[in-house]
């Protein structure tokens, strides 16, 4: 496992977490893990002061940092994704113009100016941002591992969109959440319309909150099933909760769990047959690895057998 130190706090955790090597990478994240939990990495976000509000330079790390965990034979089973602070996220940071640099007028006056550009070619322009964004929290999803994200207090707009991408959610019991876009006068365009219906369906209680903006509870999400669980009252025990899942997915081999988020993700956009067609390719690979066998062990009732390491991802 990774070893190093670290000055960031994590308010979220138990203290003294030992600082990933990715940690010193980043401004507005912490990045950490527990020798008592040494396949699970801790993603917190870290703006308590802004409630996690997303800016520019934080959405770029979401991206990079995940692009990254699962990837670079760290011993990484699992990423534990959680909010220091009073609230998991408050949602995008509206104070960042660079949000919005590409689609504010410059100047009110409504005569031509040939050298302003006209709309289609900031249209042109501005459409890579979009997608640059959409990627940085695609790349949860497209993460080899599982991502586990512990909510608490509010988790609104890109929060949403953020924990959508995650493949587990589990929440305290004062959590808000609210798909807030539509009232700032745009369309959610960064995940939440498209993967929150395939979540938790496509019925009227779905187009409601995503039309009105409406906050919805955390007994409301784990009725959709947009959650799985609702913890106890304090923090510690959110936390105890999302590791307790983290610490189960850890104990299984990595192979199948990587091929089995992978297969889950490929199956959602595609039909059956494409589904099975993927996951026979997929099986007739990883079925030849030594994990099967000590799987059938562990599950006659064998002690528990050490799975070996996933090795670094190979990049030009």
């Amino acid at each position: 496992s990774p070893a190093c130190n670290s000055t960031k706090q994590n308010a979220t955790m138990p203290p003294s977490p030992t600082a990933h090597p990715l940690d010193e990478k980043f401004s507005y994240l912490s990045i950490s893990y527990h020798q008592s939990l040494p396949f699970v990495t801790v993603v917190a976000l870290n703006r308590p002061k802004k409630r996690n509000a997303i800016n520019g330079q934080m959405w770029r790390e979401i991206g990079d940092a995940f692009r990254s965990l699962g990837t670079t034979g760290d011993g990484c089973r699992c990423v534990l994704l959680t909010g220091s602070g009073k609230g998991f996220c408050g949602g995008i940071d509206i104070t960042d113009e660079k949000f919005f640099s590409g689609i504010i007028e410059s100047n009110a006056d409504d005569d031509i100016d040939a050298s302003q550009p006209d709309t289609a070619r900031k249209s042109i322009a501005f459409y890579p941002q979009i997608l640059q964004m959409q990627a940085a929290f695609t790349a949860l999803e497209e993460c080899p591992v599982p991502v586990v994200a512990a909510i608490h207090g509010a988790c609104v707009g890109a929060g949403v969109d953020l924990v959508c991408c995650a493949d587990v959610r589990v929440c305290s019991p004062d959590s808000k959440f609210s798909i807030r876009e539509v009232r700032l006068g745009l369309a959610a365009d960064v995940g939440t319309l498209q993967r929150f219906p395939k979540l938790v369906g496509f019925g009227s209680r779905v187009r409601e909150l995503c039309l009105t903006g409406d906050d919805f509870s955390a007994d409301d999400a784990l009725k959709i099933g947009f959650v799985s669980r609702i913890s106890n009252r304090t923090n510690g025990d959110l936390i105890n909760a999302a590791n307790d899942i983290c610490q189960r997915i850890s104990r299984n081999s990595p192979i199948a769990v990587t091929v089995t988020k992978a297969s889950l993700n490929y199956s959602r956009d595609h039909t059956v047959t494409e589904g099975l067609r993927d996951i026979a390719l997929r099986n007739s690979s990883s079925l030849m690895s030594e994990d099967l066998v000590k799987s059938f062990m562990m599950s006659g009732g064998a002690a528990a057998i050490q799975f070996a390491p996933m090795q670094s991802h190979s990049r030009l």
